[in-house]
This record gives structure tokens, sequence and C-alpha cells, in this order.
């Protein structure tokens, strides 16, 4: 396996369209928290490979692809995601409606869309290809919120057993975008889905109710939630089941 020299620090390269396998998490740097390797390439098998070792992609248009896995892991425990009392009162009149998986592209597209505080994104077009690639193979999904016909907020990313990785999310109206969460969190916990995985600490996770989770046990909770059965049926059925439900206790 080549080394890319980083400092005085070096990191494996993957082959493109290779099969050389991600080194061990416990290698991936300190600083900058997580980078493991460098290469490769965005292909379904790879994808679900990392996921399953608690490896995610990340990186800038004119970078390499980069591999992460940090230490520690942001993740929601799904039945603790925080509900403000703000929050609970629009719930109550809000008349949104949500369904799962029935606008990836476009759920993806919006999360990739330039925001005030980040006017470019990590979103590239490869990784658009890739990741509606998944869903097509029944491997990533979405969950749109919808104020009439228009999409005001969503959120996609990665099922594997009973294992969700989340990838992104937005909202283009007030609280869209906690709706989504909110939404999908209710009904990964009735799938016994336990926990979400949310990548990176930040402090907006954390008001949401995301915590940080030491690397070692988030692996071994993937290796252990992964190998278990997904959901019988599609998303967009199982989840148009639930959604009366979801939210009606918040």
């Amino acid at each position: 396996m080549e080394l890319l020299a980083v400092g005085m620090i070096r990191i494996p390269i993957l082959e493109r369209h290779g099969t050389t396998a991600f080194p061990p998490v416990c290698d991936a740097l300190a600083e900058p928290n997580g980078l493991l390797a460098v290469g490769g390439d965005l292909s379904s098998a790879r994808l679900l490979d990392a996921y399953r070792h608690g490896i995610f992609p990340w990186y800038s248009r004119d970078e390499p692809i980069l591999w992460w896995s940090p230490d520690p892991r942001m993740v929601f425990p799904t039945d603790r995601v925080h509900v403000s009392r703000t929050l609970r009162r629009f719930l109550r009149d809000c008349a949104w409606t949500i369904h799962a998986d029935t606008a990836f592209a476009d759920v993806v597209r919006a999360c990739a869309a330039p925001r005030p505080t980040q006017p470019t994104t990590w979103i590239t077009h490869d990784m658009f290809h890739a990741y509606c690639e998944l869903h097509r193979l029944g491997h990533a999904h979405s969950l749109e919120v919808h104020a009439g016909d228009e999409l005001v907020g969503g959120i996609y990313g990665v099922a594997i057993g009973r294992m969700f990785f989340g990838e992104s999310m937005f909202g283009t109206r007030t609280n869209a975008s906690k709706v989504a969460l909110l939404a999908l969190c209710r009904a990964l916990h009735q799938w016994q889905f336990p926990l979400l995985d949310a990548q990176m600490h930040s402090a907006h996770l954390v008001s949401l109710g995301a915590v940080d989770m030491p690397r070692e046990e988030f692996v071994r909770h993937v290796n252990e939630l992964a190998a278990l059965p997904a959901i019988i049926g599609s998303w967009r059925e199982a989840f148009a089941q639930k959604v009366a439900k979801t939210l009606a206790s918040t």
C-alpha cells in the first residue's frame, strides 16, 4: 500500500477501483481528527465496506477522496432527540407532510446547495451520483418534509442492518431540518435502530440531542447493529405506516 506524506505523518493511499482494504480505524490521525486514508473510489461496494468499519468519505471539490473515522464519534440515540418548547408548540399546528424515499435526489441536491455559512459543499458531483446509486440499490434513504408541494426540509443517509449513518440534512424554512431529524429518529427508534451516526462533533448537533461516543464503542455498536436483519419492505411504505404516530407523541 502506498503512503502519502502529511507533514511528518504518512497516510495510506487506496487504489482506485482496487480491493485494498481500509487500514484499522485505530490508525486514524488525531489531527486532523479521524483522517485515515486517501484515494480509492466511491463505488457502492467501497462505500458500504467503509460504513461497516465506521469510516466515511468527506472531502472538497479540489481534493482527492479523504476517508475519516473521528474519535469521538457524534451520534444521536434515536429515542433522545431534544425537542425544545418552541419546536413542540410549532408541531402542534404544523401542516407539513413527511415522507420517505419519494425525492432522494432532490434532498441530496438541496443538501449540496450553498448556504450563508457554507458557500461551498463537500457533496461533489461524484458524491451525488455515488449516493444516488446506493439509493437505487436500496442502501441509501431520504426523508422529505413538504409544505404543500414545496420541499422545505430533508435528511439522507445509509442504512445497513439496524444502523443508520446520517450524511446531511437541510431546511429552507425555520424548523424544517429539525422536523426531518426528529421524524427520522422517531421512525428509526420504532424500527429498532438505536443510533443515528452524525459523524463529526458540532455544537449545533449537541443542541439537538447528539452525544459524543468513543470510537471504539461506536465501532462495536456498528459491528453488532449492521449484522442485524434490515427492515422488511420499502422504506417509503414502512414510513408511511409510521408517520402519523411519529410526531403525535411530541
